[in-house]
């Protein structure tokens, strides 16, 4: 069965959060390897971290991090190396926990010329991913484009890694409500999407899926998520989406709002029930 889950607190540590992912009924979980909203990396805290790893490796749960908003791999300006400082840092907690790898965000491309934007993108993975030597992946999640043009389709995510040194040490993460919000998904063509996807080789790579509804139409480009089939994507096209073979056994992690007790219960009950549906 496919490990479904939410992001979850790590204020009491890693093994806590992991346990708190399977009282709510989750068997997946995601979690923030260091403060959101800095660059300070935090050093691992080795016995947490193992006993986080050996927990979900007892009970069948699978995790992922996701590194601080602020990191932007196109930046040049001085923060670029404190953004590979946290995203190694990022990296290092992800390897202890046992977890996939830890998200970034494709990045926001700024100036007039975009390719330079792409290249400096490439450069600054290259140089983040030759100091890197575990296992855990740097996952590229694509955007909703409400931060202007780059990173909504999977033409290049698939392009970018092709031509990184380091491919091995990348993957992908799918956000639906990014995809739908960037209209490169309407909810009605996830067959289209599919086929365009599998051509490039996307899905050979895809190690993470950020299950959102949308508070917004498809093409609105604004970032809002919603309770599973609550918003504008719905039951029917989740259900859609779910039952692609592309996705195979392709965690799901759910990013959005807590029902009333502060858990996602019931939102996963919803998204198992969805995917028995699909088939």
């Amino acid at each position: 069965m496919r490990a479904v889950g939410s992001h979850v607190s790590t204020r009491r540590g890693y093994y806590e959060a992991a346990r708190a992912a399977v009282r709510m009924g989750g068997s997946a979980f995601q979690y923030f390897p260091s403060n959101p909203r800095t660059l300070v990396s935090k050093p691992v805290d080795e016995a947490d971290a193992a006993r986080c790893a050996a927990y979900c490796r007892a009970e069948g749960i699978v995790s992922v991090g996701h590194s601080a908003y602020a990191i932007n791999p196109a930046a040049t300006s001085d923060a670029a190396a404190q953004m590979e400082a946290c995203t190694l840092g990022d990296l290092a907690i992800a390897e202890a926990c046992g977890s996939i790898g830890t998200v970034i965000h494709f990045g926001v491309i700024r100036g007039d010329d975009p390719l330079q934007g792409y290249r400096d993108m490439i450069a600054w993975l290259d140089r983040t991913l030759s100091r890197w030597e575990g296992k855990a992946l740097l996952l590229l999640e694509n955007q909703a484009g409400n931060h202007g043009e780059a990173g909504r389709t999977p033409e290049e995510m698939v392009q970018i890694r092709s031509l990184c040194a380091y491919p091995d040490k990348i993957g992908f993460c799918l956000d639906t409500c990014h995809l739908f919000a960037s209209g490169e998904w309407n909810g009605s063509d996830w067959h289209a999407f599919r086929e365009r996807a599998a051509k490039l080789g996307y899905w050979d790579h895809l190690a993470a899926l950020h299950l959102n509804d949308s508070l917004y139409p498809s093409g609105s480009r604004k970032d809002r998520h919603a309770p599973i089939g609550e918003g504008y994507i719905g039951d029917g096209s989740f259900r859609e989406l779910l039952a692609a073979p592309e996705l195979g056994q392709v965690p799901c992690f759910l990013e959005t709002p807590p029902e009333q007790d502060g858990t996602h219960e019931r939102q996963i009950a919803r998204v198992r029930k969805l995917m028995s549906e699909g088939g």
